[in-house]
């Protein structure tokens, strides 16, 4: 496992990222967990004393890593843009299942489906862990129907959820 210290970043400008919270993985430890490796992989460990599983660390260019940091997480820690955490994380073997119900829904309909499956997995994961996390099941309803609709009108997840803030649905 390993042990640094990182400030909480958030993205004001920056495509698809715009007002994500972030923390930069040092080049050292992604190295060390996934050597000479270019694509994103997923860690577990801990975040100051918040436990974490299956987080996605991104990468950003020149071999640098992002970890995303969610609501969740910032609620877990206590903490904000621009305050330290102390960080723990090693390879998480485990891969993220995508949500059943979800796909059951969507092979219901054929454009959704074949432009879902068009996209990257970290992109099929941003919408069924966005799923996943509805705390009740008229939302995770809600969450189901406004992705198809999306994926329908190949959008990707960052573009719904500007839609949705938008009340376009």
């Amino acid at each position: 496992m390993f042990t640094f210290k990182a400030v909480i970043h958030k993205y004001e400008k920056n495509a698809e990222k715009t007002g994500w919270s972030f923390i930069y993985i040092p080049i050292d430890v992604s190295e060390a967990l996934e050597p000479g490796n270019k694509k994103g992989f997923r860690v577990k460990g801990a975040l100051d004393n918040f436990p974490i599983e299956g987080v996605s660390l991104i990468p950003v260019g020149g071999g640098e890593f992002i970890m995303p940091i969610n609501a969740t997480m910032r609620k877990g820690t206590h903490k904000a843009t621009g305050s330290t955490l102390t960080v723990r994380i090693e390879i998480d073997p485990k891969e993220y299942i995508l949500n059943s119900d979800f796909i059951l829904c969507l092979e219901d309909v054929p454009r959704a489906y074949a432009y879902f499956k068009s996209l990257t997995r970290s992109h099929q994961n941003y919408f069924s862990k966005w799923i996943d996390a509805a705390k009740t099941e008229l939302t995770k309803s809600k969450r189901i129907t406004q992705s198809i609709q999306a994926l329908s009108m190949e959008l990707g997840y960052s573009e719904m959820m500007r839609m949705n803030k938008g009340n376009k649905f």
